[in-house]
């Protein structure tokens, strides 16, 4: 299965340089330097910290594109001039777009309006495929019959790391609490770093203090 890197990599970028993933659990350390250093930043929502403790640099900035969030951010008319959203190069919302049959009569898909939003902005808007969520929901169920929900986080991060070269640059998380939303495996996601980290694919970065990823 081939989508990440090549896909979602900065235009012009070195296709194995490292990668900064930054989370939004509280408790990351004096790491701005180290995180601004990476060929490539990746950062979440509102990511808490930008342009303080966790670095002043985003490559991609990843908005969640179902439920309330999205909702609150169409309603906000200074959105857009947000820093992070105006530094980053390039989006990736998380979750493919639902039919709209299968968006009602309550929506919580907003993919088609965060679109519109982001689209004078100018900027590449990569939409993670169905595919990539089956893969994530395979590796997280662990050959049981369970049906895992991944979060935000977990599918990014699984995208950029899908064939990525084995002799490629650090891959560094920092700020990822597995903690949060009751609906996300959180305890088989941070098994699946812990043995990526051990298999020399990703270097994970605890924070002081987790309750977000």
């Amino acid at each position: 299965m081939s989508i990440a890197l090549d896909s979602l990599r900065p235009e012009r970028a070195d296709p194995r340089g490292s990668i900064a993933i930054v989370g939004n659990a509280p408790g990351i350390g004096p790491v701005a330097r180290t995180i601004d250093a990476a060929h490539q930043v990746v950062r979440f929502n509102n990511a808490p910290g930008f342009g303080g403790r966790t670095g002043s640099r985003v490559t991609h900035l990843a908005l969640v594109n179902r439920g309330g969030q999205m909702r609150e951010w169409l309603a906000d008319p200074g959105f857009l001039d947000r820093p992070v959203v105006r530094q980053a190069e390039a989006f990736i919302l998380p979750f493919p777009m639902l039919p709209t049959e299968a968006n009602a009569p309550e929506p919580i898909c907003w993919t088609r309006e965060a679109l519109v939003l982001l689209r004078p902005l100018g900027k590449p808007v990569h939409l993670l495929p169905e595919a990539l969520h089956d893969e994530a929901r395979r590796r997280l169920a662990r050959g049981t019959k369970d049906c895992p929900n991944p979060s935000t986080g977990f599918l990014v991060s699984l995208a950029l790391l899908l064939d990525r070269p084995t002799d490629s640059g650090e891959v560094n998380i920092h700020g990822f609490g597995f903690a949060g939303w009751p609906g996300h495996p959180w305890a088989a996601e941070r098994a699946w770093f812990a043995e990526a980290a051990a298999a020399g694919r990703l270097r994970l970065h605890p924070p002081e203090a987790s309750d977000a990823s």
